[in-house]
């Protein structure tokens, strides 16, 4: 697509700003700097599993996976509600009449499984404190910032992305909701090894998803059939779940998310960012990755 159509594109679909507020430096949405304190002391349990990613890192992906295995295969009960109820998203809150994040789960009955985009720094105390078991997604930059901006144009509760050329700007400054992806990325990894972190990547779920789910099984220490796995790989196929109505986000409404700007479910193919980078924008993009990303060990893959 030319700049200038991308351009016009995005003046078509502009929509009314959410107030945002930084807290601790981080951009988050009004709503959550206003539920700061109740989200700081939300009480965790041992039996929490916390999973938890930057914005557009393959977190609804990972929830339907370990949904499925808690749940042995059953495709049946996998579909007894949307994501965002089976595993109440910590820090997000909602207009009235749906239901916050932390409300959900502080009505969910045991062993819990939620979700959180806070950067490591943020994350409620309790969680450290009870030990809970976290899986930490991670997805390279370039494809996160693509996935990333389309979901901005389509998601009503975020800020309005600007153009692409704006938006890969404000991406490589982390003022985006949930701040700097390098700095998350980078925050969870150093603490990966000092707690019960599974730390994954994206790229290697896409390239051999019975590996990494294997892993997953056994983080949660649980025992699957290779029957069970199989149909575990099939319906958390990015193909299967576009089409699940309880996963792909298409129950809520437009007014909160308008698919018809951009699916929820829109490629999930890693090397996608080739489509919408120039050569001049990755190569300023790989430099400023550079400095950014200077005496880390994580390293990713922009396409498999």
């Amino acid at each position: 697509m030319s700049s200038e159509e991308m351009k016009n594109l995005h003046l078509e679909e502009r929509h009314p700003e959410p107030e945002t507020k930084e807290v601790n430096g981080i951009l988050m949405s009004k709503m959550i700097s206003d539920n700061w304190d109740k989200i700081w002391n939300f009480q965790a349990k041992p039996d929490d599993l916390l999973i938890a990613t930057y914005a557009k890192a393959g977190t609804t992906w990972t929830q339907e996976i370990v949904d499925m295995i808690q749940n042995d295969g059953d495709v049946q009960k996998c579909q007894r509600a949307n994501t965002f109820d089976r595993h109440p998203f910590l820090e997000w809150t909602l207009p009235p009449p749906l239901n916050s994040g932390l409300d959900l789960a502080n009505k969910m009955p045991s062993p819990r499984t939620l979700k959180t985009h806070l950067p490591v720094q943020m994350l409620p105390p309790s969680f450290w404190k009870e030990n809970s078991k976290i899986i930490y997604v991670a997805r390279n930059a370039k494809d996160c910032l693509v996935s990333y901006y389309h979901f901005s144009r389509m998601n009503k509760m975020l800020p309005d992305p600007g153009t692409w050329e704006e938006y890969v700007e404000t991406f490589k400054a982390g003022k985006v909701l949930w701040g700097s992806w390098y700095d998350h990325v980078k925050g969870w990894w150093d603490v990966k090894d000092q707690h019960r972190i599974l730390y994954l990547f994206f790229e290697d779920m896409k390239e051999d998803p019975k590996r990494e789910i294997e892993k997953i099984v056994k983080f949660l220490e649980k025992d699957i059939s290779e029957e069970v796995l199989n149909k575990i790989i099939y319906h958390t196929s990015f193909d299967v779940m576009k089409e699940n109505p309880m996963a792909n986000y298409t129950t809520l409404p437009a007014s909160i998310m308008d698919h018809s700007i951009s699916p929820f479910m829109r490629k999930g193919m890693p090397g996608d960012w080739k489509n919408y980078f120039t050569v001049a924008q990755s190569e300023a993009f790989d430099e400023d990755y550079k400095t950014k990303m200077a005496g880390s060990t994580i390293t990713f893959r922009t396409e498999i």
